[in-house]
């Protein structure tokens, strides 16, 4: 076995340590689907087991990820990592939403619980994981890249202290999420996420990844690990298979570490409403979380923040899209999952950070100041949520809302020229041409 980027033994090394280290929490975790294993370990070492899991499989993703540049276009690699990387979220997220389907299908209606009903819970997961991602991930991309470009005392392509910078190919995470936020702001004004919903937004994620599809296959920069899988003439059987156990191992523990993580904080008398929308989220964002910060590290802030972006389009597109499938089917009808109106102030929130997000990225860079705002608007709304009562938390998302609007409407006329240019390059300048000027972004 021979590894020409010179990882040697090293290769085998990690590889069998990330390997290793899935086997307890998938182990457990299939047994307790599968019903031949039931561990009883106390919530928090059971979240340990499964969360060392869940870490190992994002080590695998993100050199699988790797190794499929050398077969695929970067851009479709990154969305397939992001596919694969969400699994956790998916996992966590249609389990409330089946259960809300069936306590439906029992009751004709959601249980009248406020915040705690099953279809609340559904929702509340979908939002609050919507919001980590880019409240807390996005920032945190920008801070691991500048420290890591500032340790190395240089600039790579696409980061600058101070800025990470998207390539142009990327224009298209940017515009196809514009779109999907744009019709998700129709949500708040409605009493039921539909059918029709649903296929609206996945005809959105097909649309873009049919988009990427058309991006041009280019030669890599591999280091370690996926350079060593990139050489090899079995690879795409390799990253095949790569995914495919990351995939099994999430699948395996994302709902378990969840739980676990729900446990431990009823234990601590924390509310079940808030440990779905931060907790839960925070735990099944955990491995695009680590995949993005290892490419920041590796000066790779391009692809690390692309990362997190192509999560951001799935979970708000095919994410969003698949819950009333799930519901309609665990309910046995076409009904629409229930929005209530503390739902509709939470789906109104996302949609604007969403959009306000979107609007930072015309010009295809995100700046500190960017960050820090995103990140400070986030602790706002976190903070409200967990310290306030219920109707002055009203007031304050509703106040958190209008400024995301504001703010991006603002961005948008700042830089209406950049805004014109990423639509357009997103949805039909093609790829070659954005290839050939990779720069700052235009």
């Amino acid at each position: 076995m021979v590894d020409e980027s010179g990882a040697g033994k090293g290769v085998a090394g990690r590889l069998t340590a990330a390997g290793l280290g899935t086997v307890p929490g998938t182990v457990l975790g299939a047994g307790e689907y599968l019903g031949f294993l039931h561990a009883g370990l106390p919530p928090a070492l059971a979240a340990l087991v499964y969360g060392v899991a869940i870490v190992c499989a994002a080590f695998l993703l993100s050199w699988a990820a790797e190794a499929a540049q050398v077969d695929v276009s970067a851009g479709l690699a990154i969305a397939l990592l992001a596919i694969v990387a969400v699994l956790p979220e998916y996992a966590v997220d249609l389990v409330f939403t089946f259960e809300a389907g069936q306590e439906f299908a029992d009751q004709g209606r959601c249980a009248a619980q406020g915040a705690t009903d099953p279809c609340s819970l559904a929702l509340a997961n979908m939002t609050g994981a919507n919001r980590v991602l880019v409240g807390i991930g996005w920032p945190l991309v920008v801070l691991v890249a500048t420290i890591a470009t500032v340790r190395k005392h240089r600039s790579s392509e696409s980061t600058a202290p101070g800025r990470v910078r998207l390539a142009p190919t990327m224009s298209a995470e940017v515009a196809f999420l514009g779109v999907a936020t744009l019709y998700s702001l129709t949500l708040p004004l409605r009493t039921s996420l539909t059918l029709v919903d649903a296929v609206v937004f996945v005809a959105v994620f097909a649309g873009y990844v049919w988009r990427l599809s058309k991006a041009p296959v280019e030669s890599p920069d591999l280091l370690g690990v996926s350079a060593w899988l990139g050489g090899l003439d079995a690879r795409r059987r390799w990253v095949v298979g790569l995914f495919a156990v990351a995939g099994l191992v999430v699948l395996a523990c994302a709902e378990h570490f969840a739980q676990s993580l729900v446990e431990s904080g009823q234990q601590l008398g924390v509310d079940e409403f808030l440990l779905v929308q931060w907790v839960a989220p925070l735990a099944s964002e955990a491995p695009e979380l680590i995949v993005a910060c290892l490419y920041a590290i590796r000066l790779k802030a391009s692809h690390s923040l692309g990362t997190l972006l192509s999560s951001k389009v799935n979970q708000w597109t095919l994410l969003v899209g698949t819950i009333p499938v799930v519901f309609a089917l665990s309910s046995g009808s076409l009904s629409g999952l229930p929005i209530d109106g503390h739902q509709r102030l939470e789906l109104l929130l996302t949609g604007a950070q969403s959009l306000f997000a979107v609007a930072i990225l015309m010009d295809l860079g995100l700046t500190v100041v960017g960050a820090s705002v995103l990140f400070a608007l986030f602790a706002v709304q976190f903070t409200a949520s967990v310290t306030l009562s219920a109707e002055t938390n009203r007031v304050v998302t509703l106040v958190l809302s209008g400024l995301y609007l504001v703010l991006a409407v603002v961005q948008f006329v700042r830089h209406h020229r950049d805004t014109t240019r990423t639509v357009r390059d997103g949805f039909r300048t093609p790829f070659k041409e954005l290839s050939d000027h990779p720069g700052d972004g235009h």
